[in-house]
C-alpha cells in the first residue's frame, strides 16, 4: 500500500464533504475518484497533499515514497520556454551530466591518487546516470512534448505566451518526467486532443508507479483505472474495476435495494390488507389474528428507498417545427489562416434526425467550421445551403451568445421577451441557478455556469438543428449523462464537435473527422469509427484536398467503395448493435419513468393520508369519499408498477 486515508472528514461551515471516510492505493495501482460537480474531488486531492487540513482522520503516505500533483490552475517559471519548463524536471540528471563533463576535463590534468579518487567519483556518478537513463534524457523530454501535441516548432514558445489548456499540458509533461512513485491528477484530459488523450491513457497504463486520478471523462477511465473511489453525500465508497464495472455494480447495487424496498412496501401492503379484513369481520379470533399481524408489521425493520443522486439540470430539447429532409449542404467549402490550411473543398450533407460529430486534432478547423455555418467567421471559398424550415440553434464552447455584462435572468429575459418572470425562474432552475443566484452577472460565473446559462437559452430556441461545439466541457458525469438522454430523445438534428468519446458513443449516429484537410465520413459512433478508422483513411483520405460526401450517397466515391467493401462483414452486426443499444436507451427510460411515477403515487397516497386526519376533511364525507376512491386508484395502480418494474429491473 502506497497511500491510505482512514476516517478522514473535512467540512466547511455546515456543508460536509467528507465524513469518516476511508480508501487506499496499491503500488502501481490506477485508481479514479469520481463524483458530481462539487462532491469535494479537488478538495480530498489537496488534502492528501497537505494543502487543506483535515478535520479529522489519518492521511498515510508510505516511507520514503514521492507523490506528484497535477492542479487545476497551474503556475510556470515565467519567461521561459516550453521546452526549458520541461527540461526543469531533469535538473538533477542535467546537472549529474555537466559534472560528469567537468569531471572528464579534470582528468586530463590530474595523475595518481587524485587521478584515481576522481576516476571513483566518475564511475559512481556515470553508473547513477546510466541506470536513471540519463543518455535518454533529452530524448525522453522530445517524447512527452509530442505526445502531449506539441510541435517541435512550439517547443522555443514562451510560457507566459500560452493559453490556459496549453499550460496545463505543459505542466502535465513536467509531472510526467519527475516519475514520482504516485501521481495525483486532477482532470489531466482538459485541453487534450483525441490523439494525446490515447498517448497519455498507453503512458498511465504501461506508469511503473501509482496513479490516483480525478476525472469526468468516462472513455478514458475505462481505458485506465481498474479501481473507483466514489464520493457522494460524503461517502466514500471503494469499487474494484474501471469506470464501466463501477458504473453497473453501483447500479446492481441500487437496484438490488430498491427491488428489497418495493417487496417490502408490497408486503406491508398485504398484511394491512388482511388485517383490515380481519379487523371487519369483528369477531374476538379474527381480531386477535389481526393484532398478531400488527404486532408481526411493527417488529418488521423497514428497508430505507435509496435515493437518486441529485440531478444537477433537468431539461428537455424540442423543436418548434420539424425541418426539411435536406438540413445542410455544404460544397466546396475552404479555409485557411495565413498559409495554415485548415480545410479544402469539403464537401458533405447532414439528414433530417442524423446526430454526426465532428473529430480531429487541436487546430485543424473543427471550431470554425461551427463558426463559418452559423456565420461567425466567413469561408474563403465555397458555401452551404441550409434546407427548408431549419432553425439554427448554437452552443458555442467559449459562450461568445452571452453577454458579460448581463445578469443571468436579463440573458434570458432579453432573448425571450414573451416569458414571464415565472417561466424565467422555473428555466433557470432546471439549470440550477436559484433564488438570488439569477441576479449574478455573467462575468462572474465560471466556465461551467456559463455552459448551463448557454444550456438554457439553447432549450428555449426550440431549434430543429443545434450546432454545439464542445459541450460537455465543464459538466460532470452526472451532467453529462443527462445531456446524452436529451439529445438521445431530440427529435431534430445535431451537428457537433467534441473530445469526448463517451459523449460520442452514445449520442452520434455518424462521425466526420477532419483530417488532412478533409473531412472523412464513418456512419457510425465512435467504436465503429476505431473499427473502421484505417480502412477508410487508407482509402481515400491519403493526400490533402480530397473531400468526401455521405458515404453511400456519392456513386463511385472512394467512401462509397469503402463502406460497400465493409458492409457485407460489420454493417449488419453495427445495425444489430444500435438496435440494441436503442432497445437499452428505452428499457432505462421506462424503468426510471415506473420509478418516478411510483414516487409520485406513494407521495400523494401519504399526502391524502395526512388530509384524511384533519377535521375539516373527515368531518365531510364527500370529500372523505372523493380521498378514498382516489387512494384505492393509486394502490391499484401502484401494484401494477410493482409488477412493471421487476419486469424491467431483470
Amino acid at each position: 500500500m502506497i497511500l491510505a486515508c482512514h476516517n478522514i472528514s473535512k467540512s466547511f461551515g455546515n456543508r460536509i464533504i467528507v465524513k469518516s471516510g476511508s480508501f487506499h492505493i496499491e503500488e502501481r495501482e490506477k485508481a479514479a475518484l469520481v463524483g458530481v460537480n462539487g462532491a469535494g474531488k479537488s478538495t480530498i486531492l489537496k488534502m492528501i497533499m497537505n494543502e487543506e487540513p483535515a478535520d479529522e482522520g489519518d492521511i498515510i503516505l508510505a516511507k520514503g515514497k514521492t507523490i506528484g500533483y497535477l492542479a487545476q490552475h497551474q503556475d510556470l517559471i515565467p519567461h521561459g520556454t516550453i521546452y526549458e519548463e520541461l527540461r526543469s524536471a531533469k535538473a538533477d540528471i542535467i546537472e549529474m551530466e555537466q559534472r560528469l563533463r567537468s569531471i572528464e576535463h579534470e582528468l586530463k590534468s590530474l595523475s595518481g591518487n587524485a587521478l584515481e579518487s576522481r576516476l571513483d567519483t566518475y564511475n559512481r556518478l556515470q553508473s547513477e546516470f546510466e541506470a536513471r537513463n540519463g543518455y535518454a534524457c533529452e530524448s525522453e523530454i522530445t517524447g512527452v512534448l509530442k505526445g502531449l501535441g506539441f510541435t517541435e516548432e512550439e517547443f522555443s514558445k514562451k510560457t507566459d505566451t500560452l493559453s490556459g489548456g496549453q499550460k496545463t499540458r505543459v505542466a502535465l509533461g513536467k509531472l510526467l518526467l519527475t516519475n514520482p512513485d504516485i501521481l495525483l491528477l486532477d482532470e489531466p484530459t482538459n485541453h487534450l486532443d483525441l490523439n494525446s488523450i490515447a498517448w497519455l491513457e498507453t503512458f498511465l497504463s504501461n506508469y511503473q508507479g501509482a496513479v490516483f486520478i480525478v476525472s469526468h471523462d468516462r472513455f478514458f477511465l475505462n481505458r485506465v483505472v481498474t479501481k473507483v473511489v466514489e464520493i457522494e453525500n460524503g461517502e466514500l465508497r471503494m469499487y474494484m474495476g474501471n469506470y464501466q464495472a463501477y458504473s453497473e455494480k453501483k447500479q446492481q447495487i441500487r437496484d438490488a435495494r430498491l427491488k428489497e424496498y418495493l417487496n417490502q412496501q408490497r408486503e406491508i401492503r398485504h398484511q394491512q390488507a388482511v388485517i383490515e379484513k380481519l379487523r371487519s369481520f369483528n369477531r374476538e379470533k379474527s381480531i386477535r389474528r389481526a393484532e398478531s399481524r400488527e404486532k408481526m408489521l411493527e417488529k418488521m425493520t423497514p428497508v430505507e428507498k435509496p435515493q437518486d443522486a441529485p440531478r444537477e439540470m433537468h431539461f428537455a430539447l424540442e423543436p418548434s417545427c420539424v425541418s426539411g429532409n435536406d438540413v445542410l449542404s455544404v460544397e466546396g467549402l475552404s479555409k485557411q489562416f495565413g498559409s495554415q490550411i485548415l480545410f479544402h473543398d469539403a464537401n458533405f450533407e447532414i439528414k433530417r434526425g442524423e446526430h454526426v460529430a465532428v473529430i480531429g486534432d487541436n487546430g485543424t478547423g473543427k471550431t470554425t467550421l461551427l463558426k463559418i455555418l452559423n456565420q461567425v467567421q466567413k469561408a474563403d471559398a465555397g458555401s452551404f445551403t441550409l434546407g427548408a424550415k431549419v432553425q439554427i440553434g448554437y452552443y458555442d464552447q467559449e459562450h461568445h451568445v452571452l453577454h458579460d455584462n448581463k445578469t443571468i435572468f436579463d440573458e434570458i429575459s432579453d432573448d425571450y421577451p414573451s416569458l414571464n418572470n415565472t417561466q424565467i425562474r422555473s428555466t433557470l432552475a432546471a439549470f440550477q441557478f436559484t433564488g438570488d443566484e439569477v441576479f449574478q452577472e455573467i462575468s462572474t460565473l465560471s466556465g461551467g455556469e456559463k455552459g448551463r446559462v448557454s444550456l438554457a437559452k439553447l432549450m428555449l430556441s426550440e431549434a430543429n438543428f443545434l450546432i454545439l461545439d464542445e459541450p460537455t466541457n465543464h459538466l460532470d458525469i452526472m451532467s453529462k449523462e443527462i445531456l446524452e438522454e436529451a439529445l438521445n430523445n431530440y427529435r431534430g438534428t445535431v451537428l457537433y464537435v467534441s473530445h469526448d468519446r463517451y459523449f460520442i458513443n452514445q449520442t452520434a449516429t455518424r462521425i466526420l473527422e477532419l483530417v488532412n484537410q478533409t473531412f472523412v465520413n464513418y456512419i457510425g459512433n465512435y467504436d465503429y469509427y476505431l473499427e473502421k478508422k484505417d480502412e477508410l483513411t487508407r482509402a481515400y483520405a491519403s493526400s490533402p484536398g480530397h473531400s468526401v460526401g455521405n458515404a453511400g450517397n456519392t456513386a463511385g466515391s472512394p467512401a462509397n467503395t469503402a463502406s460497400a467493401s465493409s458492409s457485407g462483414t460489420s454493417a449488419l452486426s453495427w445495425q444489430e448493435q444500435k438496435e440494441q443499444q436503442a432497445k437499452d436507451r428505452k428499457r432505462k427510460n421506462d424503468l426510471k419513468r415506473t420509478e418516478e411515477e411510483i414516487s409520485r403515487l406513494e407521495e400523494r397516497n401519504a399526502a391524502i393520508d395526512h388530509e384524511l386526519t384533519l377535521e375539516e376533511v373527515y368531518s365531510n364525507s364527500v370529500k372523505c369519499q372523493e380521498l378514498s376512491t382516489e387512494r384505492t386508484a393509486n394502490e391499484e395502480r401502484l401494484e401494477e408498477l410493482y409488477e412493471m418494474w421487476e419486469t424491467l429491473a431483470e
